[in-house]
């Protein structure tokens, strides 16, 4: 029979909901059983594409005997990460401190008031070397916990004290030395061979790129644009990016971006797409608007949910029927392939160049002789044509083999994340698809995800869940709304902005003005317990999305150039030391807190454009505006007369024609209604 988890709105909690586990969801109500039956708490924490916790579940949270001993000596309790950030930051710290690692899947003991005492990530179900099986991990917790209770009371105790001194590092905003320091610290990581940063595994560093993007706009480094150019079009023509079905897989399993963990997530997509997009409004790099493209339609083709706003992610395994009739799990069998099938589809004409094209070898690149398509080389322009009817064909023929599940439930930050991506990209590709499936995601967000006022951080079919928002959630959807804001002109998205940045000073700030990940009034008992008493994680580092403070520090330092407001601005400054003390030490972590610290070193640039409703110049003054490439660039589009936001007032027409006030640091200079002039100003191209 389904356990507790039948019930959960989340694709990841349901996948579990028919294990003979007597799973629990997080809550007091599982705490509260564990003080009951005087036994620990064994918290498994995943998410629904995660190639590994579905290894995990079939070998041991399937298995009749080892679910056994699970409900026999613990309270076992499923964590969605992508539900509960909150929960995850804190047992993934103490994870990272026991064994020097995290990931997912994770597993961690608690006892009945949530204090972590023993942690690891995925366990087999028998042993390796230097690695116990999950049922030996099992015996030895429970008898612990019978035996010497002390001993585990005392290493819990110290584990919440270190947790609870973690603080965020100190530090300042990143100037302009440490912003030059960091380029110099990344060409020194830089893979010169395959592109990127680092050895396996590798994973797509789009906020670094964007840091680079804007330290080369800011000061002309080549050192920078080159780091930012060559890991792109390395990525751009990887395994890691869907040559044919467009997108890109959350990481390579090798240092040279051949085979990727095949799961498709839409933090990675969103945030990839507007990286492209930047270094095409950049450099005019033609690839590079392609991929920027190519994901933009990859996310409305594939992760759209029929309310309009965007689904969390594809599996990384695709269900097969094997030939004794019996489904199994097979990682990437959506998206191989061998060279008869691409000769048999293609044909004489095309078949031949498309094996040499996506580097499809006999020996195979990945398992069972197939290979994962690449891009070998650059496309001459005179070959973008056939490519783009060969890739039709490919798509065509995809779409008849078994697809990934996909988990719908959507996720607040990394919708905000997709709409700053598809405004831009809508807006500088003169493409109004994209910005009104922007404009529709950002109404349903408005219109599901915020109850009684407050914001809420995931739902499912268009209901709400119950999870709150978390700083990240508020912090990206503001960032979308703003890029929304820029594109349309429309006031009420900045209206919005402005609220949420009020609502990020006066409830993710602490005593002494750190921004924290959780709300004042969301605190979590048994997170408190795990972390000696503090139940407001405060993590500054940029990991696959921009960390909460840092988002929010982007926000409110736009916002500060937006309403001519110092609290917002100052705010942000004193918001990215942490990111500065990061990047002092490993600039990797620290991408998006660098962007927005070469957006405050710069100034950021402003520029208000006004100009009559549908008015030809007016238009033409916006489109260069969002051409600029001056970081963290501020764009506000008004009518003469228009007062808000603050950018706007007091700011007509100039000689009876539309015009732009362009301003950095706090001093404008002369309006102009010469586009060429415009473009100047704000590093457009010409």
């Amino acid at each position: 029979m389904p356990n507790r988890l039948a019930g959960s709105r989340s694709p990841y909690l349901l996948q579990h909901a028919d294990n003979p586990v007597d799973w629990w969801e997080w809550g007091p109500e599982a705490f509260a059983e564990a003080a009951e039956r005087d036994v620990p708490v064994l918290v498994s924490t995943g998410y629904a594409a995660c190639h590994w916790c579905h290894v995990m579940a079939h070998e041991s949270f399937e298995d009749p005997e080892t679910a056994a001993r699970m409900n026999a000596s613990f309270v076992c309790v499923k964590v969605d990460r992508e539900e509960r950030p909150d929960v995850d930051a804190v047992h993934m710290s103490a994870t990272t401190a026991l064994t020097g690692q995290g990931g997912w899947p994770m597993t961690t003991f608690t006892t009945p008031a949530g204090e972590i005492f023993f942690a690891g990530t995925y366990f087999p179900p028998i042993p390796h070397p230097q690695v116990p099986s999950f049922r030996q991990v099992l015996d030895a917790v429970a008898e612990a916990w019978r035996e010497r209770r002390e001993e585990v009371l005392g290493s819990s105790a110290r584990i919440a004290r270190a947790l609870g001194e973690a603080a965020a590092p100190a530090g300042s905003a990143p100037g302009p030395a440490e912003l030059e320091r960091a380029v110099e610290a990344l060409a020194a990581e830089e893979d010169r061979v395959h592109g990127g940063f680092g050895g396996a595994p590798k994973f797509p560093p789009s906020m670094v790129c964007e840091f680079l993007l804007r330290h080369a706009a800011r000061t002309g480094s080549e050192v920078a644009a080159g780091l930012a150019a060559r890991t792109l079009t390395a990525m751009a023509r990887s395994g890691t990016a869907d040559q044919v079905g467009g997108g890109f897989a959350r990481y390579a399993v090798d240092a040279g971006w051949v085979v990727p963990h095949f799961e498709k997530m839409l933090y990675d997509n969103a945030l990839l797409a507007r990286a492209y997009l930047h270094s095409h409004r950049a450099t005019g790099d033609a690839e590079h608007r392609r991929v920027a493209e190519q994901t933009c339609d990859f996310l409305l083709a594939d992760l759209r949910t029929p309310q309009g706003a965007f689904a969390a992610s594809l599996d990384a395994d695709t269900v097969v029927v094997g030939a004794d009739g019996r489904p199994r799990a097979l990682e990437g069998a959506t998206y191989v392939w061998t060279p008869a099938q691409l000769l048999e589809l293609l044909g004489l004409d095309d078949g031949p160049w498309a094996v040499q094209l996506l580097g499809v070898t006999e020996a195979g690149t990945f398992e069972h002789g197939t290979s994962t398509a690449r891009m070998a080389r650059a496309l001459e322009p005179a070959e973008v044509p056939r490519w783009l009817r060969v890739r039709e064909r490919l798509a065509a023929a995809r779409a008849d083999r078994p697809q990934p599940a996909r988990d719908d439930k959507v996720v607040l930050a990394w919708n905000g994340l997709a709409i700053a991506a598809l405004a831009e990209a809508g807006a500088l590709l003169e493409r109004p698809d994209l910005l009104l499936a922007a404009t529709a995601a950002a109404r349903f967000l408005v219109s599901v995800h915020r109850v009684d006022g407050r914001w809420r951080r995931v739902s499912r079919d268009g209901l709400v869940g119950a999870p709150a928002a978390a700083l990240e959630d508020l912090a990206d959807l503001a960032e979308g709304l703003l890029a929304l804001h820029a594109a349309t002109g429309e006031r009420r998205w900045s209206d919005l902005a402005r609220e949420i940045g009020e609502e990020v000073l006066a409830e993710f700030t602490d005593a002494d003005g750190r921004l924290v990940d959780v709300a004042s009034g969301a605190v979590d008992e048994a997170l408190s317990a795990a972390r000696g008493g503090d139940g407001r994680p405060a993590d500054p580092s940029d990991g696959a999305t921009p960390s909460g403070p840092s988002a929010a520090c982007g926000v409110l330092l736009a916002l500060g150039a937006l309403t001519g407001e110092a609290r917002f601005r100052d705010a942000a400054v004193t918001g990215l030391g942490p990111s500065g003390a990061i990047a002092a030490q490993a600039p990797r972590f620290a991408g998006w807190g660098l962007a927005v610290a070469e957006a405050l070193a710069d100034g950021p640039r402003e520029v208000a454009v006004v100009g009559p409703a549908g008015d030809a110049e007016a238009a033409a003054l916006h489109r260069t505006a969002l051409a600029g490439t001056a970081p963290g660039l501020v764009v506000a589009r008004g009518v003469p007369g228009e007062e808000v936001p603050q950018l706007l007032a007091q700011r007509g027409l100039v000689g009876g024609r539309a015009a732009a006030y362009v301003c950095r640091g706090q001093v404008c200079e002369v309006p102009t209604t010469s586009v060429r002039e415009l473009a100047a100003a704000v590093g457009a191209r010409g």
